[in-house]
């Protein structure tokens, strides 16, 4: 009989028992999600994606999530949502994401993520879920706020709880949401007995905050930004973003430098430095003798050099939408297998019963 069989009969002992071998067994766990909502650019790389590259380097075991219903909480065009799953998939692969190093899925095809959502609902309150920061500005921008968007922080809980997270890489603007997690595994943990480890958010010095708009700097750059002129998108051809470089804003003083009176220039200045991986000081050695109309064409040939490969690769890779298929195919197969094991757990514990 296999362990799936086992698993339906009366006792799940069996399910209990693999999740304690594997829960002492396995090293830390990272999960991480991203939206495919738009395009990939410089703040999403800097901010998460590089991180998430080079923590495949580590014994760590890596599960990254396209949360595909996250993105329904705004109104979403089914065409759009399609091709920007497939788009971002490409793009993650392209910048060197491994599915053989890293678990990589769509959030939407493993239904225990809506499961445990609703269980973990049913363990806070209405008044803590209206405090969080990013539910109060989309309430602001939206007037009337659809309940997907009032309960996306339990969701993002499910998503880190159903495979038993240790860590989770986060910037400063989602880490109240983290903490939500955090309680929500202790409520369950207290009501109806330890299940879920504590995920720790890590929160790196945060690059892509420093990563700030072409056109704006007091913004951090954003694919939902209307001009679509304060972005570098990972796959611009080098002469969108030299054009992009030459508009971006700056200041009457034509001395490159940085400094806190200076934040368009000092923005530009830190984008070279995360792209070359330079100090701020060497950036200025680089830019000595230049205007900063000079040094802003200087930006753009590194940032297009940079970015050359992970261009050249995007586009192959959107060209075999068959393979980017499979990836996310064995990925969900991964992980359904993750996400039935803690499900069933909590079936258990919470005392459902399974058909």
């Amino acid at each position: 009989m296999t362990l799936r069989k086992i698993c339906g009969l009366s006792s799940s002992l069996v399910c209990h028992r693999r999740f304690l071998h594997d829960t002492k067994a396995r090293s830390s766990r990272v999960f991480s999600g991203v939206q495919p909502t738009g395009n990939l650019h410089l703040g999403n790389y800097f901010g998460a994606i590089q991180r998430w590259v080079e923590l495949q380097e580590t014994d760590k075991e890596l599960i990254f999530c396209i949360v595909d219903l996250h993105s329904l909480t705004v109104p979403q065009r089914r065409a759009d949502l399609s091709a920007n799953i497939t788009r971002l998939t490409a793009g993650l692969l392209a910048c060197g994401i491994d599915p053989e190093r890293a678990t990589l899925f769509l959030q939407s095809a493993v239904p225990q993520h809506t499961q445990l959502g609703w269980v973990l609902s049913c363990l806070t309150t209405m008044p803590r879920l209206g405090q969080l920061p990013q539910y109060r500005e989309k309430a602001a921008e939206h007037g009337e706020v659809p309940l997907g968007l009032y309960l996306y922080p339990v969701l993002q809980a499910a998503d880190i709880l159903l495979y038993r997270a240790t860590e989770v890489p986060v910037g400063q603007d989602q880490l109240q949401n983290i903490q939500l997690a955090q309680h929500l595994g202790k409520a369950f943990n207290r009501q109806f007995g330890k299940l879920f480890p504590h995920p720790k958010a890590v929160v790196d010095e945060d690059a892509g905050g420093r990563v700030r708009s072409l056109r704006d700097p007091s913004r951090k750059m954003s694919k939902s930004d209307p001009d679509s002129r304060s972005c570098v998108y990972l796959n611009d051809p080098p002469e969108r973003i030299r054009s992009k470089l030459k508009l971006a804003l700056t200041d009457f003083t034509s001395e490159v430098f940085a400094s806190p009176e200076r934040p368009a220039v000092t923005a530009l200045m830190t984008l070279h430095a995360l792209a070359a991986g330079l100090t701020l000081e060497s950036v200025r050695s680089a830019a000595a003798g230049l205007t900063t109309a000079q040094y802003k064409l200087l930006l753009a040939d590194v940032l297009a050099e940079r970015l050359a490969p992970v261009r050249d690769a995007w586009a192959r890779l959107e060209a075999e939408p068959r393979y980017l298929s499979q990836v996310l195919e064995r990925g969900r197969q991964r992980a359904a297998e993750e996400a039935e094991v803690t499900w069933r757990a909590v079936v258990d514990r919470v005392q459902l019963r399974l058909s």
